[in-house]
């Protein structure tokens, strides 16, 4: 059975880390579907958010050994049900004057919001879920999508508790 998994990663800003995590990955087989790196709250600390999909659960191994690298500060499986996950979508859309009106309806439906208007074209750009992203998409396809780009998920636990590097 192949499931998804949503990592919270927390590592020291240095050269290398990336290459470092994603090639552990690889080298066992697992396809991350999902990779968002950024700043925290702590200067020198960045958040990896990794949805990888694996097979059958042996994703403890990898943990393991990502928890051995040397810029690896904390690692946390984020649950959907106990974190909050969202991704972010640009759509390039075909609207000239005769469809104009309906795209933008769509649009206002998902609280997207218009970040270019050409003669010929709308981009939007939505944050939310998957599954509500995927929805956008679906409505939108039949006007013609030009363009699309969409980030990877980023992920935070519910409630007050941090996920922070002091908490090692």
């Amino acid at each position: 059975m192949t499931t998804t998994h949503t990592l919270s990663v927390l590592v020291e800003d240095k050269p290398g880390v990336l290459a470092r995590i994603s090639g552990l990955f690889s080298r066992r087989g697992y396809n991350i579907q999902s990779l968002a790196v950024g700043p925290t709250e702590e200067e020198g600390i960045s958040r990896m958010t990794i949805c990888v999909t694996v097979d059958d659960f042996p994703l403890e191994q990898v943990t393991k050994q990502l928890n051995k690298l040397v810029h690896v500060i904390k690692i946390v499986e984020l649950e959907p049900s106990t974190s909050v996950q969202r991704e972010l979508v640009m759509m390039k859309i075909r609207a000239d004057a005769s469809v104009r009106s309906q795209v933008l309806e769509v649009t206002q439906m998902f609280r997207a919001k218009v970040v270019d208007v050409s003669p010929e074209a709308v981009t939007v750009e939505a944050t939310g879920t998957e599954d509500k992203l995927n929805a956008l998409r679906r409505m939108l396809e039949p006007y013609g999508l030009r363009e699309i780009v969409q980030s990877g998920m980023v992920a935070l636990a519910r409630g007050p508790r941090s996920i922070a590097a002091h908490h090692r």
